[in-house]
């Protein structure tokens, strides 16, 4: 299978800017390229107290994704709109040149090059790391959690999803049934179920989470009828919202642009209990107010308002 990889040349500065763009266009797996200096705190353990000497920061960036090449047609159009998306963007803040050049890569390829970037991490007391990794673990760590997110999805060390995890495990009880809205690689539900939840069902617009689910759940030994998963937008499809039910979950979670967390809210209320918790991620600071006044409309009250970097997670009750 070859695949088209697409380069966005910016600034170091603007590449939580840019990435949010490609997430508006579902994109959510990417690559970052950059001479930012990294300490040893911001390193998450990868390389000890020591970290290896960079060369001098010139402030540029590179974010790199990949589409799939398809007998149906190219990717002319919605290149075209990420590039327009960006020329806009361009007219209120300084992202560089934003130029996006392209390459060709078989899959074999990619995935051999990008699983080299993906190590053990910890977030918390919860260690994560990549299935071709497993049974290495030497850790004091009171969860482990195995993952392989394929071409499609996520690992977990995004600072968003970090927030997502975090909110999760503080808030998850015995017995909990948990709805996973935006389930990607399953992360959140296998952390929820093996935190004692006991059931989870996610939604996903990608076909691809499908698989990505069903591997992490047999490589963290969950039972797959603990996890269902249905594809199509909460917000709207009423065939989802019949299968995953009304009012009977007592926590939720979306780690999710603001813009979209905006028009899901108002169905994650109508699925959780009365009194369940609501987390929610993937909002970049300045954006807050959108979520918050949505979640208001919808009947939610502020937990907790936490933050790493350009990120901002929320957790809200439901009234």
């Amino acid at each position: 299978m070859e695949w088209t990889k697409y380069t966005i040349h910016t600034k170091e500065e603007a590449e939580e800017a840019v990435i949010s763009v490609l997430m508006n266009f579902g994109i959510t797996g990417v690559e970052i390229e950059d001479k930012k200096p990294v300490t040893p705190e911001e390193s998450g353990g990868l390389f000890g107290d020591v970290v290896p000497e960079m060369p001098e920061d010139d402030h540029k960036a590179a974010i790199s994704f990949y589409l799939e090449d398809t007998e149906n047609g190219d990717n002319t159009g919605l290149i075209g709109q990420i590039r327009e998306a960006l020329r806009e963007m361009r007219s209120f803040t300084d992202i560089g040149e934003a130029d996006i050049t392209e390459s060709r890569t078989a899959e074999e390829d990619w995935i051999n090059n990008w699983k080299q970037y993906f190590h053990s991490f910890m977030v918390d007391d919860i260690l994560i790391e990549p299935t071709w990794e497993a049974g290495n673990e030497d850790t004091d760590a009171s969860l482990v959690i195995h993952i392989d997110p394929g071409t499609a999805f996520g690992t977990g060390a995004h600072e968003s999803t970090q927030l997502a995890i975090r909110g999760l495990r503080k808030y998850i009880k015995q017995g909990d049934r948990f709805l996973d809205v935006g389930t990607g690689s399953g992360i959140l539900g296998i952390i929820a179920l093996k935190s004692g939840a006991e059931y989870v069902f996610g939604t996903d617009l990608d076909e691809n989470v499908l698989p990505a689910v069903r591997d992490n759940l047999a490589a963290n030994g969950v039972p797959e009828d603990s996890f269902d998963i249905v594809l199509g937008n909460i917000a709207d499809n009423e065939d989802v919202k019949r299968q995953a039910g009304y009012g009977c979950y007592d926590i939720a979670a979306a780690n999710i642009i603001a813009e979209i967390l905006v028009d899901i809210t108002p169905a994650v209320s109508a699925h959780l209990k009365r009194g369940g918790v609501y987390i929610t991620s993937g909002i970049l600071t300045e954006k807050e107010n959108l979520v918050l006044e949505a979640a208001k409309t919808a009947g939610f009250q502020v937990l907790e308002i936490n933050r790493m970097g350009e990120w901002s997670g929320i957790v809200f009750r439901k009234l």
